[in-house]
């Protein structure tokens, strides 16, 4: 193999497989990007096993030469290195050659440096999937599904699928859900582009995701979905993105939803942030982030936390609308912090079934996204 190619080219692709590299692998060839070169231009793979990434690099692309190759060829190239060094090369075009026993020459400017590759006959062969149901779905949207649901994942590895998000798409409503137990979040969206397509108990990593959604383009960009048996394979422009789908069924999580309300309040969601936020502080010298809502006789509701060693934090705020019982209750100020980060409403419906019952918050103009956090069982 022998090349010239443009470094910032090289290098956005090394950034997008580099993200499957696990450095806890104990697999020598996994610790490696492998490069396949042809005259149409350049591939990059990496892969954990449970993620795979490629992106090609063509030949040409609007009239601009960014490979060119001299002698088509493969090789595996440590991954820890070479993603160091093609960011601090000193020159805009890098030419690689690969040797007798994979042996590469990367040069560039007055820089020459010499690799140790591996053989990529070693390299595990990427899933291959039937592409016969495939949903379209803007990038956007998908980062922002990913980021209102993915932080409720469990992190705890003893349920491997409370590690994952729940993906489920009927009647063209895709719906991502995800619970550690002591918390859930869940959001839908319509899709015309599936009207055809169904299924049910897809549950993907969340740090999967995660990862996914960095790879995902800020512009206008299109994202396409194949479901396969046992893998997911994300299509992003020139980027294929796999991933393993956890084994096990998810949990049934309609049933700890309640649908009626004893006491319901819709509030300043900006306001509630910020005092939440103050009572954290305090809560979180604790190490029990427990926080402390009641409804007052005068229509407002009074936020509070304290420290035995610090204090307290009381304050009061407004609330835009209150129907129903008095309440005292008691949560995780983290878990709805959490919440509140990814609300983009102006305003959130909170509602109680008690308690000791769990709390269901929506964001007012937002009607499929929907959050639940239990409540804290406190002495006083």
């Amino acid at each position: 193999m022998k090349i010239r190619i443009l470094k910032h080219d090289l290098n956005e692709s090394i950034q997008h497989v580099s993200k499957a590299i696990s450095s806890r692998t104990t697999i020598p060839i996994l610790t490696g990007i492998k490069l396949d070169v042809n005259f149409q231009g350049m591939t990059l793979t990496a892969s954990d096993t449970d993620i795979s990434i490629q992106a090609f690099i063509p030949a040409e692309d609007n009239n601009k030469q960014i490979v060119q190759v001299e002698r088509s060829g493969s090789v595996v190239l440590p991954a820890k290195f070479f993603v160091e060094i093609i960011k601090k090369l000193p020159s805009q075009e890098i030419e690689m050659e690969v040797l007798d026993g994979f042996q590469t020459l990367i040069r560039s400017g007055s820089t020459d440096i010499q690799m140790v590759g591996m053989d990529p006959e070693e390299f595990p062969v990427l899933p291959s999937i039937e592409e016969d149901q495939i949903v379209t779905i803007p990038g956007d949207l998908l980062r922002n599904m990913i980021k209102g649901t993915a932080f409720s994942i469990s992190a705890n590895e003893t349920s491997p699928i409370l590690t994952g998000v729940l993906w489920n798409l009927n009647d063209s409503k895709f719906k991502f859900v995800a619970t550690d137990r002591h918390r859930l979040a869940s959001r839908t969206v319509g899709l015309t582009t599936a009207e055809d397509i169904r299924f049910s108990n897809i549950v993907i990593s969340g740090k999967t995701l995660n990862e996914l959604s960095k790879i995902i383009p800020d512009q206008n960009t299109h994202v396409d979905i194949v479901v396969a048996d046992n893998q997911v394979l994300f299509k992003i422009d020139r980027v294929l993105f796999y991933s393993r789908i956890l084994d096990g069924t998810y949990p049934d999580t309609s049933k700890i939803i309640p649908t009626t309300y004893k006491t319901e309040l819709v509030l300043d969601t900006k306001k509630l942030s910020d005092s939440i936020d103050r009572a954290y502080l305090l809560s979180r010298e604790e190490k029990t982030n427990i926080v402390r809502l009641q409804t007052m006789e005068d229509g407002t509701i009074e936020i509070s936390s304290s420290s035995s060693e610090l204090g307290k934090v009381t304050e009061q705020i407004e609330v835009v609308q209150f129907t129903g019982d008095p309440l005292r209750i008691s949560f995780n100020s983290k878990y709805m912090l959490d919440v509140l980060k990814v609300v983009e409403s102006e305003q959130l419906h909170i509602g109680f079934t008690g308690a000791m019952s769990p709390i269901i918050l929506k964001p007012v103009d937002d009607s499929q996204s929907l959050y639940l956090i239990l409540p804290y069982r406190t002495t006083n």
